[in-house]
């Protein structure tokens, strides 16, 4: 089992940065081009080596996931995303065979495939068994035949547990995709109909979103469950999952979430579970942060995810 600790008792914490987010319109009779975020940069730079620092934690120096030129050149935006997420897998497999415990600063959601794929073969052959808590607004549990929107950042879910774009998959190096038993659903308030239909056909459970902001006994009956099922555990956030006051700027707002206080709260529960290995930030909204509240959030849940690993 991993301790995350150095000889002096400091926690041992990498940070990856997937800048990679989807598709946006570029100028005008010029096309798609894939966006950079600077979401992950922005958490990077804004203070988030000096809040760890005073956690007592030992940084290794920042990852960046940077597609290769040949990469850069091929067709295809969901190929990119494929890409990238393989590299992001690399550094976390890199992290986890030297006992760092990973953050990635992620631009979107769709970094999920490269998280879990990083850690199903931190300790090489046989791939382990991973369990996932998403934590999130929506499902992002849609494959193309239930999405309505089209969107990639729609479906991360559904293609970790190998429902389609498989070829997707195994770019990021996730073999074999998560049974659903092996996913846990928080927060969610917004699912599509068809979307509805997949999960009630799955085995995935859940926790509410008053789970959360109470840090009810649920989420330990959770994290007991799937500690039991799987080796290894990666807890995701998507920003959009918290109060749309503590997220300015984000384009598609659910009303009713937890406070970033009362989630970092829930987060330092699950971390207390020594299998939660490597915690994930995606779509911290960069543009328009009036205040750094929604930076100043990001950090509370980064700050809750490391006390949680250090209070075991």
């Amino acid at each position: 089992m991993q301790t995350y600790r150095d000889t002096d008792g400091n926690t041992k914490v990498a940070i990856v940065e997937n800048p990679y987010a989807h598709h946006t319109l570029e100028a005008p009779g010029v096309g798609i081009g894939l966006e950079l975020s600077g979401g992950p940069k922005m958490l990077e730079t804004g203070g988030l080596k000096d809040i760890l620092a005073d956690l007592s934690c030992n940084l290794k120096e920042v990852s960046i996931v940077q597609l290769t030129p040949e990469e850069e050149a091929q067709y295809g935006l969901w190929n990119k995303i494929g890409y990238a997420n393989g590299h992001l897998g690399t550094f976390v497999t890199a992290n986890q065979k030297k006992d760092y415990f990973t953050i990635g600063l992620l631009a979107h959601c769709t970094s999920l495939m490269g998280m879990l794929a990083g850690l199903q073969h931190s300790s090489g052959w046989p791939p382990l068994r991973v369990g996932l808590v998403w934590i999130d607004s929506h499902s992002d549990f849609n494959t193309p035949e239930t999405n309505l929107s089209g969107m990639l950042g729609e479906m991360p879910v559904a293609i970790s547990a190998g429902l389609c774009l498989h070829r997707i998959r195994l770019q990021a190096g996730l073999d074999p995709p998560l049974p659903t038993k092996y996913v846990v659903m928080a927060g969610l308030r917004n699912i599509h109909p068809y979307e509805q239909e997949l999960i009630d056909r799955s085995d995935i459970e859940f926790l509410s979103t008053e789970d959360i902001k109470n840090v009810s006994a649920n989420i330990g009956h959770q994290m007991k469950r799937l500690s039991q099922l799987a080796d290894i555990i990666y807890i995701h956030v998507d920003m959009d999952v918290l109060d749309p006051m503590e997220v300015p700027g984000f384009g598609l707002p659910e009303p009713g979430g937890p406070t970033s206080e009362e989630l970092s709260a829930a987060l330092t529960a699950m971390f207390r579970y020594e299998k939660a290995s490597a915690f994930g930030i995606a779509s911290t909204p960069y543009r328009n942060d009036k205040g750094n509240i929604a930076r100043n959030a990001a950090y509370r849940l980064i700050q809750g995810a490391v006390k949680g690993v250090k209070a075991r």
